[in-house]
């Protein structure tokens, strides 16, 4: 431990909702291990002092910085970019699948997203994270997440399970690959249009998918890859969460391993009711 660089959270201890979190990253983080998860290094709660969390330190600081970065600044290369999503989608299909339960992060956003020296991915601040067993149905919380990460069912109806995280997957892939924020601008109008919506609506349906892919590239991307990122950001945000693919299906058509899905020209419209 002797010289080892770390990054240290601190919680205010009169804070109620920092103190949940806390909580939550102290029971839940510290008994994983997985290449593509932040690692919690230690954490401390002594007297009155506030409470800190110890992790391992990101160089690199987080993807939501190099996405959305100074406009006189090279923007972050494709190859790159890919290589962070497919090891965003191994920690989820370590959460989701591959550990004793099932964690729902319920906040997965470029924010929560840190690049050690070698750029690559790992999943951080699993303060909002749950514990589910697997083979349990949804996870009925208080609301919580990031808006315009959210799934928009789970804003309605409170409940937060794997597939409610699919969908904040699908806001990131999409956002990596047109290097735009989830809320886009509409035009010469003051309002905005969400970024599955514009993506799907005015590019995917006219069959121009890749004219949505960030100008900041200026075309230097296999365009086969940035298809498959696309579609699989728009498959994981469909609007019937019965109708997107588990987080392990997404991975396995992200890695070329299964053919793209076919998906509807329009986006199709949800249909759900809040719990009674």
């Amino acid at each position: 431990m002797n010289n080892l660089a770390v990054a240290i959270k601190r919680v205010s201890k009169g804070s109620k909702q920092g103190r949940k979190e806390y909580a939550a990253e102290v029971r839940i983080i510290s008994r994983l291990r997985h290449r593509n998860l932040v690692q919690l290094i230690g954490w401390c709660h002594r007297g009155n002092d506030d409470l800190l969390l110890v992790y391992e330190l990101m160089p690199n600081g987080s993807l939501d910085a190099h996405l959305h970065h100074s406009a006189d600044a090279p923007p972050m290369p494709w190859p790159r970019r890919r290589e962070i999503v497919l090891g965003l989608g191994s920690a989820l299909l370590y959460l989701h699948q591959e550990w004793e339960q099932c964690v729902v992060h319920r906040d997965i956003k470029p924010s929560n997203v840190m690049l050690d020296a070698s750029f690559n991915a790992k999943l951080g601040d699993f303060g909002l994270a749950r514990l589910v067993d697997h083979g349990r149905g949804a996870h009925t919380t208080v609301l919580a997440g990031t808006m315009g990460y959210m799934d928009p069912e789970c804003m309605v109806t409170g409940r937060a399970n794997a597939e409610s995280d699919v969908y904040s997957f699908g806001v990131v892939l999409l956002e990596i690959a047109c290097g735009r924020r989830p809320m886009v601008p509409n035009g010469e109008e003051e309002d905005v249009v969400h970024l599955v919506q514009w993506v799907w609506e005015s590019y995917y349906g006219r069959g121009a998918l890749l004219d949505a892919a960030d100008a900041r590239l200026d075309g230097e991307f296999d365009a086969t890859e940035m298809e498959t990122v696309m579609v699989v950001g728009l498959w994981c945000a469909h609007p019937d969460r019965s109708l997107r693919p588990s987080i392990r299906q997404a991975v396995n058509v992200l890695r070329s391993e299964t053919p793209l899905p076919s998906l509807p020209l329009r986006m199709p419209v949800a249909t759900f009711m809040p719990p009674t």
